[in-house]
């Protein structure tokens, strides 16, 4: 993805409950076998689930989003969708470096995640944050494309508050990411 074509005001946040329906309506737009907004919400409501959403101006109408669930110090991103319309403008770039510096934040050390093997751009996008190819699932979708595996490798974040003592915050604490 060039960088002359993303927009330098992509904001990226928490999505909640109440924002299942849009959601639904963006992995309709994206994906044959979509979820509906019953299926995002049980995502929504998990425990160690990441749900974020991204628009083109902070406040603005989500027009992509990820959901991810961390597991002890690994994490799995479940789904990422940008809406048609709105692809090729950093979207997707936003939300996994979001995704990836609160996954880190929460103390994940690597972010697995699959594609299917045929889709050139989630390829380019991934091997962009230095993803490893670290398996194959043959067959895996149901239109018979295989599936590849990727690996990121998430170093540990600590912030330093200046007295020495390093902390870490949650992935979850509330507070919004702005520009991802």
């Amino acid at each position: 993805m060039a960088s002359s074509l993303r927009s330098a005001a992509i904001a990226t946040r928490l999505a909640g409950p109440g924002d299942a329906k849009a959601m639904a309506s963006i992995h309709v737009a994206c994906f044959a076998r979509s979820w509906d907004d019953a299926s995002i919400s049980q995502f929504l409501l998990a425990p160690g689930c990441l749900s974020l959403l991204a628009a083109r101006a902070q406040g603005g109408p989500a027009e992509g989003f990820l959901i991810a669930r961390k597991a002890e110090d690994e994490a799995e991103i479940l789904t990422l969708a940008v809406h048609p319309d709105s692809r090729r403008l950093g979207l997707a770039h936003a939300l996994v470096q979001a995704a990836m510096a609160r996954l880190r934040a929460a103390g994940a050390s690597r972010l697995f995640l699959e594609v299917d093997a045929a889709n050139a751009p989630a390829h380019a996008l991934y091997l962009s944050f230095c993803a490893n190819e670290v398996g194959r699932r043959p067959g895996y979708y149901e239109h018979g494309a295989d599936a590849v595996i990727f690996s990121l490798a998430l170093s540990p974040l600590a912030a330093d508050d200046g007295s020495g003592v390093k902390r870490q915050t949650s992935v979850w604490d509330g507070k919004d990411s702005g520009t991802g």
